[in-house]
């Protein structure tokens, strides 16, 4: 996604947990010719992804799409028996307070740019639309972003600022036609420049 952002002309704020990761992929995507910057944060943290986001604009300029898309981290999946209450607190806060503290950051900025130019990207893997019995962490929570996602788009789309979701079931591979990078980085292009629908799905095979 931020090889094909930046080839239509956006700088790239990066953003994880390891700054000498986001050097490194900053570098990278420099070779490519896209302006990359890296911007630390912990999307379990609330503050800290508002700091970054905050940071970010101050570097790069006013936040015209946000990503949101970490990836999970393998004890959010566990069988449903075997879930308990405190097994869901890093869930939640990873899929619906990190996304919810992004939002709050950006959509003022969004606004400031006038109707038809924000965009809010979220993705997701299957269990966001159908729950898996042995990951429950994140059947949950991703149904819990679904709906927050889906709400924003009714009510931002009054605004003229877009929410899309792209849903992708399964593995993310390298070569196949519909699951390959450069074709989903395409979808979520899609999904910014004709603002015409809330979730786009790519099914499991």
């Amino acid at each position: 996604m931020a090889r094909r952002f930046g080839a239509e002309g956006f700088a790239v704020a990066l953003i994880s947990r390891n700054q000498g990761r986001l050097d490194a992929l900053a570098e990278e995507l420099g070779k490519d010719g896209v302006h990359a910057r890296g911007f630390t944060a912990d999307v379990r943290d609330p503050a800290s992804i508002a700091s970054a986001l905050e940071h970010a604009t101050e570097t790069l300029g006013p936040i015209e799409v946000l990503q949101y898309s970490p990836l999970p981290q393998k004890d959010f999946m566990r069988p449903v028996l075997e879930t308990t209450p405190a097994d869901l607190v890093g869930p939640i806060e990873f899929s619906i307070y990190g996304p919810v503290a992004a939002v709050h950051q950006v959509v003022p900025g969004m606004r400031f740019l006038g109707k038809n130019r924000g965009t809010i990207l979220f993705v997701n893997g299957g269990s966001a639309v159908k729950p898996g019995r042995h990951v429950t962490g994140t059947s949950v929570a991703f149904a819990g972003q679904a709906a927050y996602a889906e709400l924003l788009h009714e009510v931002l789309g009054e605004e003229g600022i877009q929410v899309s979701q792209l849903i992708i079931g399964g593995r993310i591979v390298a070569g196949d036609p519909e699951k390959d990078p450069d074709v989903l980085a395409g979808i979520l292009w899609d999904l910014h420049i004709r603002r015409d629908r809330f979730r786009h799905q790519v099914s499991e095979d």
